[in-house]
């Protein structure tokens, strides 16, 4: 049995949490806004998680599972999404903040073609973990009624929190504009 002096601080991890993210996302303006709080991550109020099975760019499927030890955040978003395209910046950013730490991001692209994405993440110089929805399944699973929808999940793949976005979003084709 190990133990610390009382007052000693504990050992640094290279882990990374949700509370990190949380962190992270509010310095990098991700909720768009700069006074992110964490009362923008609010937790997902099903029982269980959805299943995330898609296929990225070069047709190779991808599921959630794929990520568990990871913290991973699912953001949702289409290249007509303005709000959408000022957002990737800041995951970007994010990711690169985060690197050498066990976190991931996947871009779900929300019913485009492969050459219309492929083409846009190429001429905006991104190079996310980018999966296709073509058909919206997995956006009506995650419960994403605006875009960009972006959720954060523990490494256990257990826990799931919904960003919040602080700016005005893209209501989806047949979503109500709220979560």
């Amino acid at each position: 049995m190990h133990s610390r002096a009382p007052g000693a601080k504990a050992p640094a991890r290279s882990a990374v949490s949700l509370r990190s993210i949380v962190g992270a996302a509010s310095l990098l303006g991700l909720a768009a806004a700069a006074d992110a709080e964490t009362s923008r991550f609010v937790p997902w109020t099903r029982a269980e998680v959805p299943t995330l099975a898609l296929k990225d760019l070069s047709g190779r499927a991808h599921t959630l599972a794929d990520y568990r030890g990871k913290v991973v955040l699912v953001n949702f978003w289409a290249t007509w999404c303005e709000p959408c395209r000022e957002e990737l910046p800041s995951m970007r950013a994010l990711r690169e903040r985060l690197a050498g730490r066990p976190f991931e991001v996947l871009a779900v692209n929300y019913g485009e073609s492969a050459s219309r994405v492929r083409e846009f993440l190429e001429r905006e110089r991104l190079d996310f973990v980018t999966l296709l929805d073509p058909n919206q399944d997995a956006a009506r699973a995650w419960r994403v009624r605006v875009l960009p929808g972006s959720l954060a999940s523990d490494e256990a793949l257990r826990t799931v929190r919904t960003l919040l976005p602080a700016a005005p979003a893209t209501t989806t084709p047949g979503g109500r504009g709220g979560r």
